[in-house]
């Protein structure tokens, strides 16, 4: 993006597996992750979490401990664990809103703090995945991520949250939404790229038979934490191994 645009980041990606964890294990072992900060805060969707810093963006994974959650109807639409929401950081936070308002894009839970505003659309305006709109302030700081970064900003373990895929029916169309909504360029045909603040989002095509959905989270890890490896397989979602760059 050039240097005259608004920031936009992608500061969190989240997951949703039926049992935390088992999947929060996994992706801590296998990242070289910290400890995870548990928000007490989404109790109030009737969900735990553990959220890790990597770098200064984190990885999030939520489990539904009650029935009937929009956590727990995800799970049972995608027949698995998975990819669930994608968070960004926005300096024009109101300029994003407008345009989602154009759009006629629903906004179904907001928050407005001191350090943080969050503004989660619904799923069905944007498709793929729900998208949280958030603005940090001081930018940079992360509530999200728990005590440490909220109102200033830390570091986290060692790598990057290099981006994420979306799979959903129409690549071009869904990929041109979330582009307006978020201010950003998107390019690339048949198989469209949104590009951020050191991060890319990717829109694929979906199997007729597959649900929509976030497919994978990109990572840039150090030789010594990726040994080699290519992946890390979470249900239907999947963490990339990429070399660090």
């Amino acid at each position: 993006m050039s240097d005259d645009q608004p920031g936009v980041r992608l500061r969190q990606a989240v997951l949703v597996a039926s049992e935390l964890e088992p999947a929060a294990t996994a992706l801590r072992d296998g990242l070289g992750l910290g400890e995870p900060f548990r928000d007490p805060g989404v109790a109030q969707f009737g969900l735990v979490n553990n959220v890790f810093a990597l770098g200064d963006c984190f990885l999030e994974i939520i489990s539904p401990t009650q029935p009937n959650t929009t956590a727990g109807r995800f799970l049972a639409r995608q027949g698995g664990d998975g990819g669930y929401m994608a968070i960004f950081d926005l300096e024009d936070l109101e300029g994003a809103l407008g345009r989602a308002e154009q759009l006629g894009v629903r906004v179904v839970w907001r928050v407005e703090l001191p350090d943080i505003s969050g503004n989660h659309l619904h799923p069905s305006d944007m498709r793929g995945a729900i998208v949280s709109l958030d603005r940090s302030n001081p930018y940079g700081s992360w509530r999200w991520g728990g005590p440490e970064w909220t109102g200033r900003t830390a570091t986290g373990a060692t790598g990057r949250l290099a981006g994420i895929t979306v799979a959903v029916r129409d690549p071009a169309s869904v990929s041109a939404r979330w582009a307006q909504v978020l201010g950003v360029p998107v390019s690339g045909g048949e198989s469209p790229v949104m590009a951020l603040d050191g991060a890319e989002v990717a829109f694929v095509a979906a199997p007729d038979e597959a649900p929509e959905g976030l497919i994978e989270i990109a990572v840039e890890l150090p030789p010594e934490v990726r040994r080699e490896r290519d992946a890390i397989e979470l249900g239907r979602a999947r963490v990339a191994l990429l070399d660090e760059r």
